[in-house]
């Protein structure tokens, strides 16, 4: 007993904070909710993201990337919460799987797609054309409309060159953002409303999808459209590296997992090790996942692991937070909370300056290759075809 000073001391230094959650009744909003009762366990984690996103990331000076992988569109996210997160500031960049995209088209196109259950017979689904994502169901010719749409897309003159997959998905949402216009509506589609926000797109995966496919397809037959994945990774890298030259934050908010988190996490990689520039990681990690790190569905990606490779500033581990849970139930309460708790701000419109980004991390690399402090490389100087093609 003489010792329960000492320790009640302690555990207040620890942690003040008392779990005495409030009653839950109608009038309770979902941030209080989040604030007061999500209070252990992945409720507890669930609120930390809330709370970094909302009190650190969203400042003015950092820079938000997000990663989006699942098969999230069919089920509405996008509409429901990632259209929000983008009109208000609170998404600078993205990087998706090309099916997300391509589900998201669907949206945009008014072609339905039905909530059902899981259970579903498929073979009866089959016999009648109807296809299933889990408990998601839609008319083969869903498929097959945005299929149409995408081939005859990319035959116009803007396509007819090598593309980033942040051009490609920009030139495909100003046209459903001319689409929705003419129709007189809101834009309904992630595509869209990235496209008037300036918010920059990228597939880190760009055959991984129909999409992909459908531009396969036209190559084959003679199209001149050919999208560079090495385009993105500079560009990316140079996202990252812009945001934090001048004193500012990265920081990244992941949505599952895939190859997209591991794309958004590498270009701090990319700018320290590969191109030898001095930098020092992500500023803020915050991730939803239901993968594990002992089977190789996470290894190399919790907060602590990704500081070993320069992914994240070690300093800040106390800004980084996993929640394992649904994106599908964490996103929408986490959407809620940040427009309850954070004014929206002003629109950084990264597209709009992209190619001076490159530009600037090129001129970097350029330098610290002519300094001779990379082994083997000092005497090689990049080519002008290593300048952005569009520029």
């Amino acid at each position: 007993m003489a010792k329960q000073p000492k320790a009640s001391k302690f555990l207040k230094q620890l942690s003040p904070r008392r779990i005495a959650p409030p009653a839950v009744d109608a009038k309770l909003s979902v941030a209080d909710m989040v604030d007061q009762v999500f209070s252990s366990y992945n409720a507890g984690r669930l609120r930390e993201i809330c709370q970094v996103l909302t009190q650190k990331m969203l400042t003015d000076d950092c820079t938000v990337g997000l990663t989006l992988s699942g098969a999230l569109t069919p089920a509405g996210i996008g509409v429901s919460c990632l259209i929000p997160l983008i009109r208000a500031g609170f998404v600078d960049w993205i990087v998706s799987t090309g099916a997300n995209l391509y589900h998201d088209t669907h949206y945009a196109l008014d072609l339905p797609l039905h909530q059902s259950r899981p259970d579903v017979n498929d073979f009866v689904l089959r016999e009648n054309s109807i296809i299933r994502i889990y408990d998601i169901v839609f008319d083969y010719q869903t498929l097959l409309d945005t299929d149409k749409f995408y081939r005859e897309l990319i035959t116009s003159k803007s396509f007819a060159k090598t593309m980033s997959t942040a051009e490609f998905h920009y030139e495909v949402g100003r046209y459903l953002q001319a689409r929705d216009e003419k129709l007189g509506r809101s834009s309904s589609s992630l595509l869209a409303a990235a496209f008037e926000c300036g918010v920059p797109i990228y597939t880190s995966s760009p055959g991984d999808s129909s999409i992909g496919m459908n531009l396969a397809a036209h190559e084959l037959a003679g199209g001149k459209l050919r999208i560079d994945p090495l385009l993105d990774v500079n560009e990316t890298a140079s996202i990252v590296y812009d945001a934090k030259k001048h004193g500012g934050h990265s920081g990244v908010l992941i949505l599952g997992g895939g190859s997209p988190k591991n794309f958004i996490l590498q270009t701090e990689p990319q700018i320290q090790e590969v191109l030898g520039l001095d930098e020092s990681g992500h500023d803020y990690f915050l991730q939803i996942t239901d993968a594990r790190p002992d089977t190789g569905g996470l290894s190399g990606a919790t907060a602590s692991e990704a500081m070993t490779w320069g992914k994240v500033v070690p300093e800040q581990l106390p800004n980084s937070v996993t929640c394992y849970t649904d994106t599908t139930i964490a996103l929408p309460l986490l959407t809620s909370y940040a427009l309850a708790r954070v004014k929206p701000r002003k629109l950084k419109r990264l597209y709009d300056r992209r190619e001076a980004m490159y530009e600037t991390i090129r001129k970097e690399y350029e330098k610290h290759l002519k300094s001779g402090e990379v082994t083997g490389t000092a005497s090689r100087k990049p080519s002008k075809t290593s300048k952005h093609p569009h520029k």
